[in-house]
């Protein structure tokens, strides 16, 4: 979310793990992680570059989701896929409030289960925390009765509290858990999907017989791609299909650069469709979260090149059962590979229930006898391997007349064969109609209450054309944290002399409903960033017109932020300023670690009317308020907000400060009272 990439990242902690374990370290803790992503590369960086075992902790809200939206399940399914010993939660809340997340983690995975909770919660004032030793340990008894394996204790805890919680743990036994452990899923940070009913794969992203398509990849337009998967996504998918195979295209650089450009944009699951080993290596590794591979199959190199990746980055994998001899004729045939193909998996390693079969589509048109046999070996593989099942199904059509209805047809008797996972174009809406009837039929829609919703107040709606761009508009392409989309929007809508008016009717609306969104627990802070940055674009395009036709500077007012003296903490901040000068204000940035008297003298040369102070650490609460204090004392003093993890409403009036900003969302509000 700032100027890190992923692989610089990871050179970062390969740099501190090799040190670590050449002066002589016994394991490697990668704690308080509030990032996925980040874990990710520490996790990569640990396993690679050394032997040692590996702890991996993520620090969790009271809303059960990191900083940055990450589930406990999310975390967990990627961190144990990626080959760590233990994995859990540490800080940000007491044990009492984090009893419930290690239940929800337990459940999820058989290895060991850590927790370390913070001694409650901080008094700003003094920074004594409210939970003593004796309280604590006894708090903590039921993280060990919901499965925690690994216990201890984070900010606030000292060593009577480790003395205390090793007394209440002495006879304790580990909690069996994992009943959730062998679930078949993927995910992303945001979103889990879980294998056990009907999941959508949208196949669009891929360039067989799309000239657009193909065009986008030729020319680097990532833009465009994005576009297919939102687009996908809108219209029900539940994971997408990544395949950018092309002559003329470079697939192992291709590869990692749209799945960062969509994991960006869109928060579903992906499956990652290359016979490169490379390029599926490549994008595996800059995936963030629990990705799919689409395809292996019985050939013995074949598997031997692909499954270590798989392995290797916890992925599921997709067996398509043919081999040297092509596909077979028989269902028992194509049964005998998905058991090859299965065994194989186990032997890497690779769990059960991430292993998918795709018991192949043939054209009905040339191979009638052959649609059959798919089905029968869908049922096979369902009944007696007990494993999710693949179909591209759109394939046993080509060649015919009302292909969508013969489609349909075979995706109905597919599904109830055993077919759970569908390879279909989710734009057209009578595959997505059938899945939805099906999922009431199965009982996976109780009470139909999303079939319902679905066609409740249902409209006929024309079928998006081929190669069509969805042509969103200025605000939702904002939203959706989509620049280059957005800023042809605004050229597109974009009125000499009405920049203003452009400003205020589409592009402040936009990053409102996000803002409202981020504050409802429905966006998070990436996709509040992503409206930011695409929010950016537009000013370009803004400033440019006006710098063209003659016209003044859109300017609502100046302030000036900073983190106080002694706190080198800045993510708070730089939220805060990106948001506000997508709102239009000019942000005085006077970066981390900032004396009181050169706030104090920017403030009074510049004559502001708004301050904004940050804090992220206790200590450093006594500058807030002495900064707070000589701000009054100017013979204009601005009106003055702060903000930052440990910072209350409470204590922002005690130490005299105007204003409370929990978030970059109550900053915004702020500017609009104070500079209009």
């Amino acid at each position: 979310m700032g100027t890190l990439t992923f692989e610089q990242a990871y050179e970062l902690f390969r740099e501190m793990v090799i040190a670590g374990d050449k002066a002589g370290a016994d394991l490697i803790v990668v704690e308080t992680m509030t990032d996925l992503y980040e874990a990710k590369a520490a996790v990569l960086a640990a396993k690679e570059n050394t032997s040692l075992p590996v702890f991996a902790t993520m620090s969790f809200e009271a809303d059960g989701r990191t900083f940055t939206g990450c589930t406990a399940e999310a975390a967990v399914r990627t961190l144990e896929g990626l080959g760590v010993d233990a994995v859990g939660l540490n800080c940000s809340l007491g044990p009492r409030q984090l009893a419930p997340l290690v239940k929800e983690i337990a459940a999820c995975t058989a290895l060991p289960v850590i927790v370390k909770p913070n001694a409650g919660l901080p008094d700003p004032v003094t920074g004594a925390y409210d939970v003593s030793p004796e309280e604590f340990a006894q708090d903590m008894r039921l993280c060990l009765e919901n499965g925690a394996a690994i216990i201890g204790g984070c900010c606030g805890t000292k060593p009577d509290y480790i003395r205390a919680l090793a007394e209440m743990a002495k006879d304790a036994a580990v909690v069996p858990h994992g009943e959730r452990a062998g679930d078949g899923c993927v995910c992303t940070p945001t979103r889990t999907v879980h294998t056990d009913g009907v999941r959508v794969i949208g196949e669009r992203i891929n360039p067989t017989g799309k000239k657009r398509f193909q065009q986008a990849l030729l020319e680097n337009d990532l833009d465009y791609i994005v576009d297919v998967a939102v687009q996908e996504m809108d219209a029900g998918a539940d994971i997408l299909d990544v395949n950018v195979g092309y002559p003329g295209v470079d697939e192992v650089a291709m590869l990692p650069r749209v799945v960062k450009a969509l994991q960006a944009a869109v928060p579903l699951p992906l499956q990652l469709d290359s016979s490169n080993p490379e390029a599926l290596a490549a994008g595996l590794r800059v995936y963030n979260g629990k990705a799919a591979v689409n395809s292996v199959n019985g050939k013995e190199e074949v598997l031997r090149a692909i499954l270590p990746s798989v392995k290797k980055y916890g992925a599921a994998v997709v067996g398509l059962t043919l081999d040297e001899n092509g596909i077979p004729d028989t269902a028992q045939q194509r049964l005998a590979i998905a058991r090859r193909i299965l065994d194989a998996a186990l032997a890497q390693g690779i769990r059960r229930a991430d292993v998918w079969i795709d018991c192949l589509t043939l054209t009905v048109s040339a191979q009638q006898q052959q649609a059959e046999e798919t089905l029968r070996a869908v049922q096979l593989v369902h009944d007696e391997l007990g494993l999710s099942t693949v179909l591209g199904v759109s394939n046993i059509s080509f060649g015919l007349p009302m292909r969508p209805l013969m489609t349909q047809t075979f995706l109905v008797r597919a599904m109830d064969k055993g077919l759970n996972l569908p390879i279909i174009n989710p734009n057209q809406k009578e595959m997505m109609d059938a899945v939805a009837a099906f999922r009431v039929l199965s009982g996976e829609d109780e009470g139909s209450r999303d079939y319902i919703a679905r066609f409740a107040d249902a409209q006929p709606a024309a079928p998006l054309k081929p190669g069509a761009s969805s042509a969103m508009g200025l605000q939702e392409a904002v939203s959706r944290g989509l620049c280059a989309e957005a800023v042809r929007a605004a050229k597109a809508a974009l009125v000499p002399g009405q920049e203003l008016a452009l400003v205020e009717d589409q592009l402040i609306p936009a990053l409102d409903k996000v803002g409202q969104d981020y504050e409802a627990g429905r966006a998070f802070l990436p996709q509040l960033l992503g409206a930011a940055q695409a929010a950016e674009g537009v000013f370009g395009v803004i400033k440019d017109s006006l710098a063209k036709n003659g016209g003044e500077r859109i300017r609502k007012g100046r302030l000036a932020i900073a983190t106080v003296q002694g706190d080198i903490h800045d993510i708070g901040k730089n939220i805060v300023r990106t948001v506000l000068e997508n709102y239009g204000y000019e942000v005085i940035d006077l970066g981390k670690d900032v004396a009181p008297e050169i706030i104090c003298d920017c403030a009074e040369k510049e004559n502001l009317a708004l301050v904004g102070l940050s804090a992220l650490m206790t200590t450093t609460l006594p500058a807030m308020e002495e900064t707070v204090r000589r701000l009054k004392q100017l013979p204009h003093p601005p009106r003055v907000f702060v903000g930052g993890a440990v910072v209350t409403a409470d204590w922002a009036e005690k130490m005299g400060a105007d204003d409370y900003a929990r978030d970059a969302r109550q900053a915004v509000e702020i500017a609009r009272r104070v500079l209009g």
